[in-house]
């Protein structure tokens, strides 16, 4: 079916938001997604302002069989924020983060993003794990696990999920923790978007005011690369350390020399007290030869914003991800060698350690699977000209084919493009069969498809 004027007039005097279609004013900027990859039509986009709207909206695209998509931060690499011809429920006004400071925990809403919640936290000297780039949403960072800079100290971002209001097929808002809908609350914990739209987030908050942190760059090698993976995981865990290999950045504290080099950058950030910030240093210093650094004390929320403005909406992009346990030989390899060919200023690779936390958690107690896995491999291209886009697609795809041989058969969902569907059954393992049993209850005709998605 599709959506009439007389529909839409009916539409409209259900939302308390906007209710935008093509031909308004808004609609191209409301069509927008972050990865300028994705360039959709959707028939209507819904701006909803509460989950009574997200309820009206749900109901339109279902009684009219019109394909939804559902959008927090945007920041989907896979672009399953939007969809052609169909209906877009846009969270993005509702960004509230309401703080309780004596039960430490946050309530945030669908369309906040991590520079919202960090900022609302700070203030009580809060914190969660969340994203690295401060524009990332709450809502499908933390749907798909959630790997950030206190991941080791304090787990995933799914982890410190407590509870969620969730909009689901039927258009019924059900709340869920570990006692109401527990069924429901496990599948969101690593689950990604298949079961609803969550309206708000309940997120358990830890300790964290100022950080040690910044970025240390060496040249890009096979030998840095092994030396920070076995500095990363074998350090506390209040010090995180996400291995970055890049195009040297046109920044004061790279000498010139390095700009437009190969270069490995470990992000750093120390959560640990102010006075043991000094033996953060030689352990960086032990990594391989220092062309270049910046490191400080800083607000916690400013770690998760350093490289907002290299990675601003409207760039193109096509990421792969995999897991594994430890960093084999034929591993570090692959990567200094893809390393050495990154073929733009904007693409990066990101080696996330997942130990420490991630691990105390059981491997069937959320339904993120690979809790054995210690490391996280995120690549993949980031252009600006529509016209690299077959090449830099190539070679994304032959990165991932060189890696393959050296990792798990599964990766974070998060990391994944739209042509990675044949995988999402080795993402999960041992909790698919029963992530399909919670989609069957409250998902059963697959409304929620734009997603990794989990077949009924």
């Amino acid at each position: 079916m599709t959506t009439t004027t007389d529909t839409l007039d009916a539409l409209r005097g259900a939302v308390r938001g906007t209710v935008v279609t093509p031909g308004d004013p808004s609609y191209e900027e409301s069509r927008r997604v972050y990865n300028a990859l994705h360039d959709r039509r959707p028939a209507v986009v819904v701006h909803a302002v509460d989950a009574g709207d997200v309820i009206a909206a749900v109901r339109h695209a279902r009684e009219r069989n019109l394909p939804l998509a559902v959008r927090g931060g945007s920041h989907s690499v896979a672009g399953f924020g939007t969809v052609d011809d169909g209906l877009v429920v846009d969270l993005s006004p509702m960004r509230e983060v309401r703080v309780d400071p004596e039960a430490r925990t946050a309530r945030s809403g669908g369309g906040a993003t991590w520079g919202d919640f960090n900022h609302a936290t700070h203030a009580f000297g809060l914190a969660t794990t969340g994203g690295v780039i401060s524009t990332t949403g709450v809502a499908g960072l933390t749907l798909g696990g959630g790997m950030g800079h206190l991941a080791r100290r304090y787990g995933l971002s799914c982890d410190n999920l407590v509870g969620a209001e969730v909009v689901t097929a039927d258009g019924t808002l059900v709340s869920c923790d570990a006692e109401r809908h527990s069924d429901l609350y496990w599948a969101l914990r690593g689950g990604g978007g298949n079961f609803g739209v969550v309206t708000e987030f309940v997120h358990r908050l830890h300790p964290v005011t100022d950080v040690f942190g910044g970025l240390t760059c060496y040249p890009l090698d096979e030998a840095v690369i092994r030396a920070w993976y076995e500095a990363a995981t074998a350090a506390p865990e209040e010090l995180n350390i996400i291995l970055v290999l890049a195009l040297g950045p046109e920044v004061p504290f790279l000498p010139e020399r390095w700009h437009g080099r190969p270069i490995c950058a470990a992000f750093t950030c120390f959560t640990g007290p102010r006075d043991q910030d000094g033996k953060v240093l030689p352990l960086l210093d032990g990594l391989g030869p220092v062309v270049g650094r910046f490191m400080d004390r800083l607000p916690y929320p400013v770690i998760n914003t350093l490289f907002d403005e290299d990675l601003p909406p409207g760039l193109y992009h096509y990421w792969k991800g995999n897991f594994s346990r430890g960093l084999s030989a034929g591993a570090a390899a692959v990567h200094a060698e893809y390393g050495a060919t990154i073929p733009t200023m904007e693409t990066d690779t990101a080696l996330f350690p997942i130990d420490g936390a991630c691990h105390r958690v059981g491997p069937e107690e959320t339904a993120f699977a690979y809790r054995d896995a210690d490391l996280s491999h995120a690549f993949g291209a980031t252009w600006t000209d529509p016209s690299g886009t077959e090449a830099n697609v190539a070679w994304s795809r032959a990165y991932d084919r060189a890696l393959r041989p050296h990792t798990e058969a599964g990766g974070y969902v998060n990391f994944m493009d739209t042509d990675d569907q044949d995988r999402v059954r080795v993402n999960y393992r041992q909790n698919y069969d029963r992530l399909r049993e919670v989609k069957r209850r409250y998902d059963p005709d697959n409304v929620f498809r734009l997603n990794q998605n989990i077949v009924p």
